[in-house]
């Protein structure tokens, strides 16, 4: 049996995920927190939407409140209290949203459609649109280097997530356990390490000293910026990232670096922040 127009789109959906969001109040709705209205009015309460689309039931509040804060009004309104935590519902505001969300879906789903087939298809397509969406990505952080998660390691309070670069340059990355099910992070999912220029430690490369830090990246020195107190330090690493450092003018003079030097950078896990696509 042949499918139907609307099971043919739903199918392109679940393959490819385009990084639609919502501009509400300045501030950006992201598709994750659109699919939490529609498992609002799909399970009529905030457990029920929270499981349905994988969040926990204090992020699926917080979502709430913040889309209620971003649009002006709400758009969702919810009821406590009963046997099972009470329930929720979408306003007429929250709905009309809902409603503009599937148009734009099905819409997306008839101009993916005229790329079936082409240059590689949907897959080639969503690599190259979850690229660019990164490329928007706003930060005050020097470095943001993007990757794969290659492992989670879950303790009592924190998780240790190892995240392999292009060329295989590796990073290991400390968050709490409750951050790191909340970003839904696994192996196989992308995921942008933001790094402070500041927090970055510099050390000659043919130095055999030995520290806590558990990030050591080594590379070529690429660019040298002097200032009147603090020094920036761009190393190349092997992979074709490039980390940029700060550190003192004494510090640069004693170490000596010159464009072409080798290096290494050594971070700690816990001064790295990570950043998904939500």
């Amino acid at each position: 049996m042949s499918s139907s127009p609307e099971q043919h789109i739903a199918s392109l959906a679940e393959a490819f995920a385009a990084p639609l969001v919502l501009q509400l109040g300045g501030g950006e709705v992201s598709a994750r927190r659109l699919a939490l209205l529609s498992a609002v009015a799909e399970a009529g309460s905030i457990s029920g939407a929270a499981r349905k689309v994988g969040m926990t039931y204090k992020a699926a509040w917080d979502a709430i409140e913040a889309m209620n804060n971003l649009a002006g009004q709400p758009l969702v309104q919810s009821q406590h209290g009963g046997k099972h935590g009470g329930g929720a519902r979408l306003t007429p505001l929250g709905e009309r949203i809902l409603a503009t969300q599937r148009r734009l879906e099905r819409a997306l789903g008839a101009v993916l459609e005229q790329f079936r087939g082409e240059d590689g298809g949907l897959e080639t397509m969503g690599e190259s649109l979850s690229m660019l969406r990164s490329l928007y990505m706003k930060t005050s952080a020097r470095n943001a280097l993007r990757g794969t998660v290659e492992e989670v390691r879950h303790g009592a309070v924190n998780s240790e997530v190892t995240l392999r670069l292009q060329g295989e340059d590796c990073l290991h990355v400390i968050v709490t356990k409750e951050s790191a099910q909340a970003l839904g992070l696994g192996p196989g999912k992308a995921a942008t390490a933001i790094i402070k220029a500041s927090w970055v430690i510099l050390a000659a490369a043919d130095e055999g000293v030995r520290v806590s830090a558990r990030n050591r990246l080594c590379g070529t020195v690429k660019r040298v910026q002097e200032g009147a107190v603090n020094a920036e330090v761009v190393l190349e690493l092997p992979g074709g990232n490039t980390l940029a450092a700060i550190i003192t003018e004494a510090s640069l003079e004693d170490l000596g670096f010159k464009v072409g030097d080798r290096a290494c950078a050594l971070i700690k896990a816990s001064h790295i922040i990570l950043a998904v696509d939500d």
